[in-house]
């Protein structure tokens, strides 16, 4: 499957993305704060790919006018995420290389994973986390609209074998539902307004 939105393709994660993944996830500025190590090869993002990029659900971040790989989304299915244990909802996850930041790349390609989750997917809810002192995913939950949920201090961070607090948030298809209904009725207004 592949998702687009105005500037985007979300992809399917293939191994010839493995030297671009490389480029941004060796990065120690983008993996830790999101708990996980900088990789160190090609060869070990090219493994990545294969065996943790290979979710139902996880797809490559790519800007429309060459299609490279540039970032990580995955909706997180029940047995992939702790943060629930049904099948109608399911995690949120997503990452980007810091060439991108600053952009509103990841609000707009959660955006559409969202309406992927409750529209194609069946889902009712979707549960997203962040750590302490990661703004940036704090900052991407408030713009698409999740309402906090808790705060766990002391969690395990396994690939950085470390603690952290973490915070959780979460979207509803009611809430989705009412934020779309929201935001296209106030496009309607402002073009009203306009003519």
């Amino acid at each position: 499957m592949i998702l687009k939105t105005e500037r985007l393709i979300l992809r399917r994660w293939e191994e010839s993305d493995a030297e671009n993944l490389y480029k941004y996830a060796k990065d120690p500025d983008v993996g830790p704060i999101a708990g996980w190590p900088p990789h160190q090869s090609i060869d070990e993002s090219r493994d990545i790919i294969k065996n943790i990029f290979n979710g139902a659900e996880a797809y490559a971040i790519c800007l429309r006018e060459d299609e490279k790989a540039i970032g990580a989304i995955e909706l997180k299915l029940n047995g992939y995420t702790d943060m629930t244990d049904r099948d109608d909802e399911c995690e949120l996850g997503y990452w980007l290389g810091k060439p991108f930041w600053g952009q509103g790349i990841v609000p707009e390609a959660a955006e559409e994973m969202l309406r992927h989750a409750f529209v194609e997917c069946g889902m009712t809810k979707v549960w997203i986390g962040y750590y302490e002192g990661n703004v940036k995913s704090k900052r991407v939950q408030e713009k698409c609209g999740f309402k906090y949920q808790w705060t766990t201090k002391d969690m395990d961070v396994p690939l950085l074998h470390e603690k952290r607090t973490g915070h959780v948030g979460l979207m509803t298809k009611e809430d989705w539902q009412e934020r779309r209904k929201f935001s296209m009725g106030c496009e309607g207004c402002c073009e009203r307004s306009e003519q």
